[in-house]
């Protein structure tokens, strides 16, 4: 794990709040952190959880990085620090991972601190899971803490979220965003950067990853000559299989949201994708609304197919064939 005692300056108050537990000596047996996806909420929970383990915490809640508990901490093997997620091959998170933390909460920490479990996303439980992790905070251990993370809380139980202590992380305002990046030298296309993490394109951790953001141009062009019909779309779905599946599908219902703002003749300062508005609006004049709309819900569809057993390749030759229908014949 890379440690770091910076907190993102929207997640301060939250880091306050977290604090005041350590302080107070008044730990809660469950937390509970959401918010829109990309915030840093997982890194919030890193920090917590270490500072919470710290053998030699700071004054303000920062641990001391040289201590033995954050040593096996940095290198991922602190035998109280628990992350629960759902396996490589899988989607969701299983009964006997929740199992296998049950009975590792039986025993006392090996440590005089406690022993942190870090569940993320927690709304990826199976429901057998979920009645299994019920169970252990119904039945809590000594100096246990479980801190669940997720995107959408609305897909816990409202039996589980009652046992937490809440915490929102919520999204910041653009001039604090706006100074943020600059500090990190992110100096161009700050607007569009914005806009798609706000829509949970993009991820803080991946403003300054300019692969990740040129494989989304690279993508955008391929889109392109779909709707040109100088590609094929088994050739380009085959290429993008191994691209993050949720984030393509995030990128392809941007593109088309802005193409409908195009068609409605809405202000280019209003698209999401301010850096794609010229190929935006020449595509909007040719494409017809209503198919946009249609398309639109197709790609709604798909992305709650994902995490499904749907194969992805698949999908996504589905969903450009229509897109290449869409644009009829040049």
């Amino acid at each position: 794990m890379n440690l770091s005692n910076s907190i993102l300056p929207w997640q301060q108050k939250n880091w306050d709040s977290l604090y005041s537990y350590i302080k107070q000596g008044r730990i809660p047996q469950a937390l509970l952190i959401t918010g829109t996806s990309g915030l840093g909420k997982h890194a919030l929970a890193n920090r917590f959880a270490t500072s919470l383990l710290c053998s030699n915490p700071q004054d303000n809640g920062a641990y001391c990085g040289v201590c033995n508990s954050c040593l096996l901490i940095k290198a991922d093997t602190h035998p109280d620090l628990i992350l629960i997620k759902p396996d490589e091959e899988k989607k969701s998170i299983s009964i006997n991972q929740i199992r296998q933390v049950v009975t590792d909460t039986y025993l006392k920490p090996q440590f005089d601190t406690h022993r942190v479990v870090i569940i993320n996303p927690a709304d990826v439980m199976t429901a057998q899971a979920a009645n299994a992790f019920l169970k252990c905070l119904e039945e809590p251990t000594e100096r246990t803490v479980f801190i669940l993370i997720t995107d959408k809380p609305n897909k816990l139980s409202a039996t589980i979220i009652s046992r937490c202590q809440k915490h929102s992380v919520n999204f910041p305002e653009k001039p604090m965003l706006y100074d943020w990046l600059r500090e990190q030298g992110i100096n161009d296309n700050q607007e569009t950067l914005v806009n798609l993490l706000k829509s949970s394109i993009l991820k803080t951790q991946h403003l300054t990853n300019h692969d990740l953001l040129k494989q989304r141009t690279d993508c955008f062009n391929d889109w392109l000559t779909i709707a040109k019909h100088t590609n094929h779309p088994a050739i380009i779905s085959e290429k993008w299989q191994k691209l993050p599946e949720t984030e393509l599908i995030n990128w392809l219902i941007s593109w088309v949201v802005d193409l409908i703002k195009c068609t409605c003749r809405i202000n280019r300062e209003q698209l999401c994708n301010q850096d794609l508005a010229k190929p935006l609006q020449e595509l909007s004049q040719q494409l017809d609304l209503k198919g946009l709309y249609k398309w639109y819900d197709l790609l709604i569809n798909s992305r709650q197919r994902l995490g499904t057993q749907i194969n992805f390749q698949i999908m996504i030759e589905e969903i450009l064939v229509q897109w290449q229908e869409l644009n009829g014949r040049t």
